[in-house]
């Protein structure tokens, strides 16, 4: 007769009851339950801005600063990572890979609470010693150039990478190849938020005749479980940009605009 399953440890049993049912959103892409409460708590922590108050022109830039500076819900993004890759035990990751910048942002807490060396992918430029580069590659936003520092990975290690959100996957792409590249395995890509109409996971399974199409992507909330409601914009007519010693008296003004629109 076969053998009984072995049970996992309470440790590792602990872990799978922290994280929230996921659900796949298509071939090895899976997200996390939308109608979790507290997946639904982390989208509403998540304002976004038009393009006038953004850095970039897109319809809708997420401000992760509504995660940062609420310390239960970073905590619990941070935790929701953290529970995923404990539970996977000795098959899961070796090393947790974060992009410039917001891969800084969530990638450190997570691999510190895992005890997993945390590996920078930089923009060119930032990193001393020597460097193997991702060549140029387009995102949504310009084109750029990624860098890790040669043997900060190497066979037999199982990176995850990681990233505030997924778009059209340029970025992630670089990151898949950079590991690759020094001799590591991605174990899995990870982000909090996924736009899933520009497909960047599809990309990312498509590219070089599928070479990546059996990792997993995992992400935290669906953009379209965060809503128009979450849109930040200011009053018609503020400056993007203001002086330090006007701050207090444009920030009575929103604060007055924001308290006449209830």
């Amino acid at each position: 007769a076969d053998p009984p399953p072995s049970r996992p440890s309470p440790a590792l049993a602990a872990a799978m009851a922290a994280l929230p049912a996921i659900k796949e959103l298509g071939p090895k892409h899976i997200c996390l339950d939308q109608a979790d409460e507290g997946v639904k708590r982390i989208a509403k922590s998540l304002p976004w801005y038009g393009p006038k108050y953004s850095p970039h022109d897109v319809p809708s830039f997420y401000d992760i600063s509504g995660i940062t500076e609420n310390p239960e819900v970073f905590q619990m993004v941070v935790d929701f990572f953290v529970a995923r890759y404990r539970a996977q035990g000795a098959a899961g990751p070796t090393h947790i890979a974060g992009f410039d910048a917001r891969g800084f942002i969530f990638g450190p807490p997570i691999a510190l609470a895992l005890k997993l060396p945390f590996v920078m992918i930089r923009k060119a430029g930032k990193l001393p010693g020597v460097l193997v580069s991702s060549g140029k590659y387009v995102t949504e936003y310009s084109v750029d150039e990624t860098v890790m520092r040669l043997g900060s990975v190497k066979a037999g290690d199982r990176v995850v990478l990681v990233d505030d959100l997924i778009a059209t996957g340029g970025t992630a792409l670089a990151g898949f190849d950079l590991v690759d590249q020094l001799g590591a395995t991605v174990h899995e890509f990870a982000a909090m938020i996924t736009l899933p109409f520009l497909d960047g996971v599809g990309k990312i399974h498509a590219y070089k005749e599928g070479k990546f199409k059996d990792v997993s992507c995992f992400t935290m909330v669906d953009d379209n479980s965060i809503g128009p409601e979450m849109c930040n914009d200011p009053p018609e007519g503020t400056q993007r940009m203001v002086k330090a010693e006007d701050a207090k008296e444009v920030m009575d003004k929103i604060a007055a605009a924001a308290a006449a629109a209830k």
